[in-house]
């Protein structure tokens, strides 16, 4: 949702001259600028939101679908609209550190991931991966986590390029349970 977007510049509202330019206020994304629901350490009992998501509803949780080793959650600042998770349960940092259960599964949901995005939303493509490290841009190093990210052509408009904003045309709980219907068993 985009709040107080305003087409002209008003005197007397907020700071500095008139430029001409839009703006989209969107404070909903202070909560994750601020590291709202970031582990405060890292170990699991360090306030691990992928450790604790597991314990939630589907619903609560935003969980499409559990399996035994992993479970795959939509992403809470997502980049396109079905950008989800594949998580493993057990807290772990580094995709060395999987078993081999843990790692087959893993792959198992992201093929399925794959599926249901393209059956719920026709995706044309996807960008699949895991930022290892604080350093590689992991928002939670912690908690070893794949990204799904849908993709369509096209899907690059000048929102992003420009105004730096992301427009999300579905919410995260309708999302959800599309992808979960859509889910191959």
């Amino acid at each position: 949702m985009l709040i107080g977007m305003t087409s002209e510049p008003q005197q007397g509202q907020g700071a500095g001259v008139p430029d001409a330019f839009q703006r989209l206020w969107t404070p909903h994304r202070m909560a994750y600028i601020q590291g709202e629901n970031k582990p405060t350490g890292p170990g699991a009992g360090d306030g691990c939101p992928f450790c604790a998501i597991p314990s939630e509803s589907d619903e609560d949780g935003l969980v499409i679908r559990r399996g035994e080793h992993v479970y795959a959650v939509l992403n809470l600042y997502p980049y396109n609209s079905g950008h989800l998770m594949v998580v493993p349960y057990r807290h772990v940092a580094d995709y060395t550190e999987l078993d081999a259960a843990e790692t087959v599964e893993l792959a198992e949901f992201t093929k399925r991931a794959m599926t249901a995005l393209r059956s719920a939303s026709a995706a044309q493509g996807f960008n699949i991966g895991m930022n290892q490290g604080d350093v590689a841009g992991a928002g939670i190093a912690a908690h070893l986590h794949q990204h799904v990210v849908p993709r369509w052509g096209g899907d690059v408009n000048f929102m992003p390029v420009v105004g730096h904003t992301k427009v999300l045309p579905q919410l995260l709980a309708d999302t959800r349970k599309m992808l979960a219907d859509a889910w191959p068993r």
